[in-house]
């Protein structure tokens, strides 16, 4: 019989390789932090439909791209009295056109009652791309 601890071992790697320091910012790429308002986790999960090795954000080239993000949080199904929350985990999907060299950018993400969000800020603080879908699961 094998022992429970086992089966935990390869994400336990995982998670000691994705907790290093981040990479160097490269100036031909721009880079995208991810941020939430509320919630539990938030992290990256596949660039172009591609998965991504490292969760905590996005280095992508110039141009378009579609950037998927897991999102956790909790949420109350019944009266606070009657239950703990329930922890809702949704996938956002956000599409923008025009990433830009040596940008860096920041993905937020929210929940306002049971309904995820998620919007694109430059540099400037504007509001440049918001979510195309959300995906979510008990």
């Amino acid at each position: 019989m094998r022992h429970p601890l086992i089966r935990l071992a390869p994400f336990a790697l995982l998670t000691a390789c994705s907790s290093g320091p981040e990479p160097a910012h490269d100036p031909q790429l721009a880079w995208v932090d991810l941020a939430m308002l509320g919630g539990t986790a938030i992290l990256a999960e596949r660039l172009d439909g591609k998965r991504l090795e490292d969760g905590r954000y996005f280095q992508v080239a110039p141009g378009a791209h579609a950037l998927v993000v897991r999102y956790d949080y909790e949420v109350m199904v019944l009266p606070t009295f009657m239950s703990d929350p329930a922890e809702r985990m949704c996938y956002i999907t956000l599409e923008y056109t025009d990433f830009k060299p040596g940008v860096r950018y920041r993905l937020q993400a929210r929940n306002v009652g049971m309904e995820p969000s998620a919007r694109l800020y430059d540099e400037s603080n504007q509001i440049v791309a918001e979510d195309k879908e959300q995906y979510c699961l008990w």
